[in-house]
């Protein structure tokens, strides 16, 4: 057995543009701290592991090239012609391990501190993936987020997910104390998880082992068979349905930086500049900007766009990059 991690590198990030773009999505952007949080994801697990797993696509895989040269790690790469969401991501990686390898699967493009308490939660993940369950990281919510899915839990049994809410019902969830959000990471056996699609969800398995099967020799999924897996996330496909789920309470900060509004918030908390009226310039900082009449607005300033909002609208971003994708503008 061995440990592996899985990072999921394919996403857009689309409520950062113009931040992120397809040929450099936000995970890349070096704006952290002078770091990629691609780069930090990579150093924050690799204590835990003995090899990395990289699915991205064909558009950005290269990349990530640069920060996993000199790893002292074996690094597998799969390449994903198309995409198809997170289950297909998942159930490829699966193919790839041997069936009682523990696969820790995390985002390429989330924010945590608090290394020792991270460290607990990983190991609590590794326990439970060894009992043969899938371990989900439950986030201590603190404040009603409306862009996560939440997680209604007992002890570290999971009750329910539930959708992204409203902000009514999001209070609610809070409240109640019996919630926490969804932060997307997992950590189980090959085996359980393959076992737990090929019940709940068997064209995935199906489609993914071809798909696997007939890659090329360096790991590239040929589109002719991208395409027939189907498109779901692994919360649709198994977590929802499956009754081996246990939930890793994390009290570690985390963010998955989906939106100007956690990247503002994070950029606070690392004495990021604003205004007396909480105004966020974001830029190559050579410009002279002053703000009037605007109170907790983000101006960003790229090289081909500019974006200006107020921070209670970060989650609309991504219906300007849909309209731009649309077009086939050249500024996704």
């Amino acid at each position: 057995m061995s440990i592996k991690n899985v990072i999921l590198s394919g996403g857009v990030g689309s409520r950062l543009w113009p931040l992120s773009r397809k040929q450099n999505p936000k995970q890349y952007l070096e704006m952290f701290q002078g770091n990629s949080l691609f780069n930090l994801t990579i150093n924050r697990n690799k204590k835990f592991v003995d090899s990395l797993i990289v699915i991205s696509n064909s558009e950005n895989f290269k990349i990530g090239e640069k920060w996993l040269k000199n790893l002292d790690l074996p690094v597998l790469s799969i390449t994903e012609s198309l995409p198809r969401n997170t289950a297909a991501a998942i159930a490829l990686a699966c193919f790839a391990a041997d069936e009682d390898d523990v696969l820790l699967v995390t985002p390429s493009d989330h924010i945590i501190d608090d290394d020792d308490v991270y460290e607990i939660a990983i190991k609590n993940a590794i326990s439970f993936a060894e009992q043969g369950f899938i371990a989900t990281f439950g986030i201590n919510p603190i404040r009603p987020e409306t862009g996560y899915g939440y997680i209604e839990y007992e002890g570290d049994d999971v009750l329910r997910f539930r959708e992204k809410p409203n902000r009514e019902t999001a209070i609610e969830f809070v409240k109640s104390g019996r919630f926490m959000w969804n932060s997307g990471m997992f950590c189980f056996k090959a085996k359980t998880m393959l076992d737990e699609l090929f019940l709940y969800d068997h064209e995935i398995f199906v489609s993914a082992k071809n798909a696997w099967e007939n890659k090329t020799e360096n790991a590239a999924i040929k589109p002719d068979f991208m395409k027939l897996i189907p498109s779901k996330s692994i919360d649709y496909a198994v977590m929802e349905r499956s009754k081996k789920i246990k939930m890793v309470r994390s009290d570690f900060f985390w963010s998955d930086l989906g939106a100007f509004d956690s990247l503002y918030d994070y950029l606070i908390r690392n004495n990021y500049p604003v205004d007396e009226n909480g105004n966020m310039y974001i830029g190559d900082g050579e410009k002279f900007v002053q703000f009037i009449g605007l109170e907790n607005s983000i101006l960003v300033d790229t090289k081909d766009a500019i974006l200006v909002l107020n921070k209670e609208n970060s989650q609309d971003v991504k219906y300007i990059y849909e309209t731009l994708e649309k077009e086939k503008s050249d500024l996704t």
